[in-house]
């Protein structure tokens, strides 16, 4: 790398269609699939607790029907084999049971110690405040509830009702029935696993969707891209966009409107270099063929005729020139940058103006210019001061080549000793009006074609000075009006800016 030179930054490499839209794509679905997962989740953990609770709830209920009065009076626990039976038939590993007895007194306090009729003593009773699931048809509530035992968390059943014994004691009946929580998390694990799996397979199938898809969908843009590689960069054909996806048709269709302005653009430079080489051959040949008969020529006066006419030829080889390049210029400034000022339209016409008073004084010609400030203008006011007496957004530069031609051509069509009116009116309005032969308004369309000149046409002008005009107005947002002067004479070239031009 140079001394001094700015390092040069990596390219950031784009992402493709089809990251992009896995990019946008998979995150959502992974955000749906979790929801809808999460969701599953919980609903096949309440249906699943909701199972178990009934299998745990049927022996509690049996047990508690199976409690009854003795022949001596006292109250027994009858066929519990069968009920606890039940309880082993729940899939779990801790299984657990309780029916004890508790004697109340009259204002229904505990009154002696617990009667264990079946099961383990230590189970854990209900917390204080929770509310009965549901009612055993016999008077005892019947509650569900988590706790720990020995260790252990476990999912517990328990009904509660007094009873009365033969001799009419009152006392307190609990039945309970405990299993182990470790099937049902195990349940839980399991579903919340197998829905894991399938969702990273439908994350898979839907990005492998995606990647075919897009990939599929890109066949004819390939093709496409094949098709204008293999083709020649001079020939410029427009592209077929009856393959390409509905989508990007609209982008075919701009590349094809570019193709042809390009087209278009290559078609009219091809014809301009032509023209110009043919107008420049011509003047060529005649200094050619003129400097050989001044070689030949021994006479002194006719010899200084000879380089004389050279020299004329030389001045239009050169006007010629200068207007192939104000041509060329005009052609590409579509393409430049540089911003639009606020130009007094009425001081660029006036330095028209005076940069051509030479010229006409040698033609015999009044050339006048009538001030948009009106008569009694100071023209020695400067418009840093005053302010643009007639401003509008252009490029001053491109403006004074337009008038110069437009005054140029005034002056060079106009008779020894006629007249040429630059006038300035405002609201962005230039008109050169001269008395010359005129344009008939059959030509005033064709004279603005470069290299167009009339068949009656006197002078050796070369045909590009309305074409310049033309294409330096329409770049700034104006037109080039061609019409009859008022005593029906001569011709008026206006310039008039339009409203979205103008600076007032």
């Amino acid at each position: 790398m140079p001394e001094g030179a700015a390092p040069e930054r990596p390219r950031r490499r784009r992402l493709g269609l089809r990251a992009h839209l896995l990019a946008l794509l998979v995150p959502a679905m992974v955000a749906l699939l979790a929801f809808d997962s999460i969701q599953d989740y919980l609903h096949y953990s309440t249906a699943v607790t909701k199972a178990y609770d009934r299998a745990l709830l049927q022996p509690v209920i049996a047990l508690d029907e199976s409690v009854g009065l003795d022949q001596d009076g006292t109250i027994a626990l009858f066929r519990p084999s069968a009920v606890t039976s039940m309880v082993q038939l729940i899939d779990a590993k801790d299984k657990y049971v309780h029916v004890g007895l508790v004697p109340l007194d009259a204002v229904g306090n505990a009154a002696g110690p617990q009667r264990l009729l079946l099961g383990e003593a230590d189970l854990p009773g209900q917390p204080a405040g929770l509310r009965a699931s549901a009612e055993d048809g016999r008077g005892g509530s019947v509650v569900l509830y988590d706790a720990q035992y020995r260790g252990a968390p476990v999912r517990m059943a328990e009904v509660q009702r007094v009873v009365r014994d033969g001799a009419g004691q009152r006392q307190q009946l609990r039945v309970q029935a405990a299993v182990g929580t470790g099937w049902r998390e195990r349940a839980r694990d399991t579903v919340l696993h197998q829905q894991l799996i399938e969702d990273s397979r439908m994350v898979l199938a839907m990005m492998l969707v995606v990647w075919l898809g897009v990939a599929w969908t890109l066949l004819p843009l390939k093709r496409l891209r094949d098709t204008l590689r293999q083709g020649s960069a001079r020939r410029l054909e427009p592209l077929d966009a009856s393959a390409v996806p509905r989508e990007v048709a609209p982008l075919v269709e701009a590349v094809n409107q570019h193709i042809a302005d390009h087209r278009r653009l290559l078609q009219e430079q091809a014809q301009f270099l032509a023209d110009a080489s043919h107008q420049l051959r011509t003047p060529l040949a005649v200094m050619m063929a003129q400097a050989g008969y001044a070689l030949r020529e021994h006479d002194l006066a006719s010899m200084r005729e000879t380089l004389q006419a050279i020299m004329d030829q030389l001045s239009r080889s050169r006007r010629l020139s200068e207007q192939l390049l104000s041509m060329a210029y005009a052609s590409r400034a579509e393409e430049d940058t540089e911003p639009l000022a606020i130009v007094d339209l009425n001081g660029l016409a006036r330095e028209v103006v005076l940069q051509y008073l030479t010229l006409a004084l040698e033609m015999k010609q009044d050339l006048g210019f009538v001030d948009a400030r009106g008569e009694d203008a100071d023209e020695s006011e400067e418009p840093a001061h005053t302010g643009p007496a007639v401003p509008v957004r252009a490029r001053a530069a491109e403006l004074h080549e337009a008038f110069a031609n437009l005054v140029h051509n005034a002056i060079r069509y106009t008779p020894v000793g006629g007249m040429v009116t630059v006038r300035v009116k405002g609201g962005g309005i230039v008109e050169i009006e001269d008395n010359g032969p005129g344009i008939p308004s059959e030509f005033r369309e064709k004279v603005r074609q470069r290299f167009y000149r009339m068949a009656n046409a006197e002078s050796g002008g070369c045909g590009l000075g309305l074409a310049i005009v033309d294409e330096i107005a329409a770049m700034h947002g104006a037109e080039l009006v061609l019409s009859d002067p008022p005593q029906g004479h001569g011709l008026v070239v206006a310039v008039r800016f339009r409203e979205a031009a103008a600076a007032a």
